[in-house]
């Protein structure tokens, strides 16, 4: 009888438990169609930084081994990366090992890359987000082939390629889970929404900008933005400064079927980052029946209710004309399904 395939999954974190759904949520979305579509795959997870503690546990079937290495530095992490090496090896020896699976061209990749190369596995990496700029010093470490990388969206692809002079054979998109959203029925009682870390890469003092303006011809307009993050007081102050404290509420962080909730009561979806792989928020945003206005165009086609702008002042425009239409219609566009992105990505093993 042949033994179960197990597929080995490096991340610099995951879940700490079932509970946890703000760590990597599009991350625990593609496990779980896996899990799914694949359900006699073995999946291990080694969690190199997060969770903040050393211990093997479950998570909805599959056996995650977190290595608590956040604060590891120079020599500390060369330890790390020791026990993460031996641990495979372990793994390796134990189960019938199809291939590991690198998430961002990071760390992870630097060592699934030593470990398979010795031990003759394939491994891929998956290019997720910032690991794709120029100031990434572990793409010249790990030396990737184009036919180990996975970009997430077009975007992805030809910025890994103008940083680093390699073009990724493969592309398999971020994609939404249809079956995590609240039935349908939602009344769309918010005009614009926001959700992400409160960090300066996201941009959402634009974001309050925008508001402001839209204010002077829509004065009751109705903003939620969740998320919590380093920025969160210099919004607050923005807010104030801006006569926007009945306008907008900052909601803080909140579970995931929460923020799905809110989308499907939402009619536009502002998403003002500088830089974004794929955004989760954006193709989740889209099935929950909102219309999506970002900077970044992650795939060279046009995806509906999708609307990209070069300015503020243009993602001004766009909101005003798309609130003020009676004909705009708020309905559902699954852009890319998680389930596909799953049966794509096992393809490749």
């Amino acid at each position: 009888m042949e033994q179960t395939k197990t597929l080995v999954i490096l991340s610099p974190g995951f879940a700490k438990d079932e509970e946890d759904t703000t760590c990597l949520p599009p991350q625990q979305v593609f496990i779980k169609s896996l899990n799914e579509n694949f359900p006699s795959l073995k999946i291990i997870i080694l969690a190199f930084d997060y969770p903040f503690f050393e211990k093997k546990y479950k998570w909805f079937s599959n056996t995650i081994i977190s290595f608590n290495g956040f604060k590891r530095k120079k020599i500390a992490r060369l330890f790390l990366w020791l026990r993460i090496y031996r641990t495979l090896k372990k793994i390796n020896k134990q189960n019938n090992v199809i291939g590991l699976l690198s998430f961002w061209c990071g760390q992870c990749a630097f060592i699934g890359k030593i470990f398979s190369k010795r031990n003759h596995l394939k491994h891929l990496i998956w290019i997720l987000g910032q690991d794709a700029k120029r100031n990434n010093l572990y793409v010249r470490w790990i030396k990737p082939k184009p036919d180990e990388l996975i970009a997430m969206s077009d975007f992805l692809s030809e910025t890994f390629f103008k940083s680093h002079k390699i073009k990724p054979t493969h592309i398999i998109p971020n994609g939404v889970d249809t079956k995590s959203f609240p039935a349908t029925g939602a009344i769309k009682k918010v005009d614009i929404m926001g959700a992400g870390s409160l960090i300066s890469l996201k941009q959402y003092n634009t974001f309050i900008e925008v508001v402001f303006e839209i204010k002077k011809l829509l004065p009751n307009i109705n903003v939620v933005l969740c998320g919590k993050g380093p920025e969160e007081k210099k919004l607050e102050e923005l807010i104030r400064q801006y006569n926007l404290e009945k306008n907008i509420v900052l909601a803080g962080e909140k579970r995931h079927n929460e923020v799905l909730q809110l989308m499907q009561q939402s009619k536009i979806f502002l998403h003002t980052s500088l830089y974004e792989g794929f955004s989760t928020v954006c193709l989740e945003a889209l099935y929950a029946g909102a219309h999506v206005i970002s900077f970044i165009k992650p795939m060279q086609h046009s995806i509906d209710h999708w609307q990209i702008v070069t300015s503020k002042d243009e993602m001004i425009q766009k909101t005003l004309h798309l609130l003020n239409n009676p004909l705009t219609a708020y309905t559902s566009v699954l852009a890319y399904s998680m389930d596909d992105s799953a049966k794509e990505m096992m393809k490749l093993f």
